[in-house]
């Protein structure tokens, strides 16, 4: 007869698990509707368990926020190691930015739900801050990279100024590309991002765009 090996969770999977149920709440009830008894019964814990692992409603939705960003800001970043030159780790980037799993409906309304707690905690503007100097940074060093690569001389200063711009086009194609993916047709929006890439940066027409997207 087999029988079921027993796992205990670790303190790691517990606090992951809970996570994931206040994750699950924040997406069906919002922010507000999303309680600590609901996160208790979604995640199959008792109430006391929750305050072993989370001071309170407030540390839970900050490490539920970290967790969403830090999943969109990863997945685009191991997109562009996976090895290649500048160019097509800078392609890899930028489509992994407009493509799934960040385009997900599910983490643009999880990002919607926390975006307005920015302006009030101040942990949560740090957690913001965080990521979004994290992706700055990885974009600006991809963009060093190409122009080193294609022998062009730019300041670390222009390239951040790059950077910067890049980012607002990609946050806004996100945008478009999640709440309504049904109006672009497969890597529609991904040949887009990419050929206004190379225009933002004066760059020559397919010199992104032209590989395989």
């Amino acid at each position: 007869m087999n029988r079921r090996s027993y796992h205990r969770a670790s303190e790691t999977e517990r606090r992951e698990d809970l996570i994931a149920a206040t994750l699950d709440c924040i997406a069906e009830f919002g922010i507000r509707g999303a309680t600590v008894r609901q996160i208790a019964t979604r995640a199959g814990v008792t109430g006391g368990l929750i305050r072993h692992y989370f001071a309170g409603k407030d540390q839970m939705l900050q490490a539920a926020y970290r967790q969403v960003m830090t999943g969109i800001t990863d997945e685009a970043i191991r997109a562009a190691t996976e090895g290649g030159d500048a160019r097509t780790r800078l392609r890899r980037f930028i489509v992994a930015n407009v493509t799934p799993p960040v385009t997900d409906p599910r983490t643009l309304s999880l990002w919607a739900a926390f975006i307005s707690h920015i302006p009030l905690d101040p942990t949560f503007a740090a957690i913001h801050r965080e990521n979004y100097l994290t992706f700055l940074e990885a974009l600006e060093a991809l963009l060093l990279a190409l122009h080193a690569e294609q022998g062009r001389t730019v300041s670390r200063e222009e390239c951040r100024a790059h950077a910067i711009a890049v980012n607002g086009l990609i946050d806004g194609l996100w945008l478009e590309g999640t709440l309504a993916a049904d109006l672009f047709a497969d890597k529609g929006l991904a040949e887009t991002a990419l050929s206004s890439v190379e225009a933002l940066l004066r760059l020559s027409p397919g010199e992104l765009s032209a590989s395989e997207t």
